[in-house]
C-alpha cells in the first residue's frame, strides 16, 4: 500500500495579507574607538578598531582586558562620550552615557554629532565594586514625633537613625527592626540639626533653643549638661575627621548669632570662638585638609562671604567673597569619607582608636589623591562657586584672597543644597526652581563641567542624597514625594509618593532611603 503524503499547510495570512518577508539584518559598520580614563584623560590602550554594535557589557570585559593591571579583579566601568560644543543645547546634556551599544546611543544621537569615520573618544568611568539596590517600595512609616521633622541622618554603620522635630525631641530608630530605640528629651525649642560622631559613639544636636547636647546613642541618656554660648538658635553641627582626632573629636557649632564655637566633647567646654562673620552663619563644614594636614574649618553666612579657619586654633586663612547674596550650602567632595571615616562597604569594625585612625586616613587619602579636597558653596543669587583652597597652583602667598575655579550657573531660583557623590566625581545641586543640576567634578577637562538638569519635581527641591555607589541620587521636594534618579539615563529610576505634605530631609544609606517632613513621619524606603 502507497504511504500518504499529509496535505500541504495552509499559508498563514495576517488580515488577509501573506507573513511578509523576514527583513535582512542590516550590517553594523565597524568604528575606531580610543579608550581614555575619565579622571586624567590618558588613553589605557591604543585605539582599536570594533563593530559598533558591541553591547556597553563587551565594552567592559573588553577595557578590563585592554587594562596593564597586574591585578585580575574585575572592574565595572560607565562609557561616555562627549558632545562637542557646536553641537551641545542650553539646559541639555553634554554627555552621550552609552547604555546599550556605541551603534544605538552615539551614532544614532538626535544630535547626529558623530559619525562612522569619526575616531570617538569613549571616556571610561570606573564604578565602585558593589551595586546599591534603588528602593521601591515604602517598607515602615514610623510615628512618634508631634510637629513636622526637620533633619534625619543615618549613623556611619548605617544600623541606627536619628531625627529631629519641632516637638524639641531627637528620635533614635533601630534600622534593623524598624522600631523606636529612644527619644531624647532636653531641648526646649525645635531640633533643628543633628550629626553623628564618625565612630557612632556619640549623637549631637543644636537646636532652636541655642543650645548643643551630646547623647550616648546606646542608652539615649545625654552626655552631661548641653553646652551653652550660642546666643540664637544653632544652624549647623560639624565633627572633627576621624583621621585627625580618633579618640576625642571635637565639635563645631554654626549659629544665628553669627559666630562658629569649637567645644572639647570630652570635657564640654569651649575651646574657641570664630567671630568674624557679620551676620547669620548658615553652615559649617570640617575638612580633612588644610595648609599642614591639622585640619580646616569651612563656615558659610548671610554676610555674603565663605571663611575658611585653621581647625587648631582658629585663626583665619581666607575669606571669599565671590557671592552677591546669602550662602546657605557648602559641601566638600570628601564629606562621604569624612561622614563614614573607618566604615566601608565591607561592614568591618576597627578594634581600636589607632586602627580606625589608619583606616580613615586610607580613605581620605585614596579620595583626594585624585582630586585635591574641593569646596562647592551655593548662594541664594542662584549661582555655585567650585574652590580648591590648597592646591598650590591655587592659592596666593600670604593666605591672600583665591580665586574660584569655576562659577556654576544655570539655575532660575536660590540653591538650596548641594552635595558631592561619595567617589567625589560629582556634585548635584538643588534650587527653588525645581530642578537637580549635575556638575562633573571628577578633574578630566573643565571641573565644574555641567552634565544634565534632573526634571520632574513641581515643588521646589529641598534636599539631596548620594548612594554609596555614586550611581544614584535622591531628592525630597515641596511636592510631598522622593525621587531617586538614575545617572546613567539622567531619569527618574523611582518615584516615592507616600508623603501628605512637604518633604523636609532624607538621607540614604545602603539600599535604604529615610525620609521626614511636615506631615510628621518617618518613611523608610527599600527595594
Amino acid at each position: 500500500m502507497a504511504t500518504l503524503l499529509p496535505p500541504p499547510k495552509r499559508p498563514k495570512l495576517y488580515h488577509g495579507v501573506p507573513k511578509p518577508e523576514p527583513e535582512p539584518l542590516k550590517a553594523s559598520p565597524n568604528v575606531v574607538v580610543q579608550f581614555v580614563n575619565e579622571h586624567d584623560g590618558t588613553p589605557i590602550a591604543p585605539a582599536v578598531n570594533l563593530p559598533a554594535n558591541i553591547a556597553r557589557e563587551g565594552l567592559e570585559v573588553l577595557v578590563n582586558q585592554l587594562r596593564t593591571k597586574d591585578d585580575d579583579e574585575h572592574v565595572p566601568f560607565a562609557f561616555h562620550v562627549a558632545l562637542p560644543e557646536e553641537a551641545t543645547k542650553p539646559n541639555a546634556p553634554t554627555r552621550i552615557v552609552i547604555s546599550k551599544s556605541i551603534e544605538v546611543d552615539v551614532l544614532a544621537h538626535a544630535s547626529y554629532a558623530f559619525s562612522e569615520e569619526d575616531v570617538l573618544v569613549v571616556r571610561c568611568a570606573p564604578q565602585s565594586v558593589f551595586k546599591v539596590r534603588p528602593a521601591t517600595r515604602c517598607s515602615a512609616t514610623l510615628s512618634g514625633h508631634s510637629s513636622p521633622i526637620l533633619c534625619a541622618s543615618f549613623s556611619p554603620t548605617g544600623n541606627l537613625l536619628a531625627t529631629g522635630s519641632g516637638d524639641t525631641h531627637v528620635r533614635l530608630w533601630d534600622l534593623y527592626t524598624e522600631t523606636p530605640s529612644h527619644t531624647l528629651t532636653g531641648h526646649t525649642g525645635w531640633v533643628l540639626c543633628v550629626e553623628w560622631d564618625p565612630l557612632e559613639r556619640k549623637l549631637a544636636s543644636g537646636g532652636h533653643d541655642g543650645l548643643v547636647r551630646l547623647w550616648d546613642p546606646k542608652t539615649g541618656k545625654p552626655l552631661g549638661d548641653a553646652m551653652k554660648g550660642h546666643s540664637k538658635w544653632v544652624t549647623s553641627l560639624a565633627w572633627e575627621p576621624v583621621h585627625l582626632n580618633p579618640s576625642t573629636p571635637r565639635l563645631a557649632s554654626s549659629s544665628k548669632d553669627g559666630t562658629v564655637r569649637v567645644w572639647s566633647t570630652a570635657t564640654r567646654k569651649l575651646e574657641y570662638t570664630l567671630g568674624g562673620h557679620t551676620a547669620s552663619v548658615n553652615v559649617v563644614k570640617w575638612g580633612g585638609g588644610g595648609l599642614d594636614g591639622h585640619g580646616v574649618l569651612y563656615t558659610a553666612s548671610s554676610d555674603r562671604t565663605v571663611r575658611v579657619w585653621d581647625a587648631r586654633g582658629g585663626k583665619q586663612l581666607h575669606i571669599l567673597k565671590d557671592h552677591a547674596h546669602w550662602v546657605t550650602t557648602l559641601a566638600l567632595n570628601t564629606d562621604f569619607v569624612l561622614r563614614t571615616g573607618p566604615f566601608d562597604h565591607t561592614g568591618k569594625r576597627p578594634s581600636s582608636d589607632e586602627e580606625a585612625q589608619a583606616l580613615a586616613l586610607k580613605r581620605y587619602i585614596a579620595l583626594v589623591s585624585r582630586t585635591p579636597e574641593l569646596l562647592i558653596s551655593g548662594s541664594d543669587d542662584h549661582t555655585l562657586f567650585l574652590w580648591s583652597l590648597f592646591a598650590s597652583s591655587n592659592a596666593e602667598p600670604g593666605g591672600g584672597k583665591t580665586k574660584p575655579l569655576t562659577r556654576l550657573t544655570g539655575h532660575q531660583r536660590q540653591v538650596s543644597h548641594v552635595a558631592f557623590s561619595p567617589d567625589g566625581r560629582w556634585a548635584a545641586s538643588a534650587g527653588w526652581d525645581s530642578a537637580v543640576r549635575l556638575w562633573d567634578c571628577s578633574g578630566a577637562g573643565q571641573l565644574g563641567k555641567f552634565v544634565a538638569t534632573l526634571r520632574g519635581h513641581v515643588g521646589p527641591v529641598y534636599r539631596l542624597a548620594w548612594s554609596a555607589d555614586s550611581r544614584m541620587l535622591v531628592s525630597a521636594s515641596k511636592d510631598a514625594t522622593v525621587k531617586i534618579w538614575d545617572l546613567k539615563t539622567y531619569k527618574i529610576k523611582s518615584d516615592l509618593p507616600g508623603h501628605t505634605d512637604e518633604v523636609y530631609c532624607v538621607d540614604f544609606v545602603a539600599d535604604k532611603v529615610v525620609s521626614g517632613g511636615r506631615d510628621r513621619t518617618v518613611k523608610i524606603w527599600k527595594n
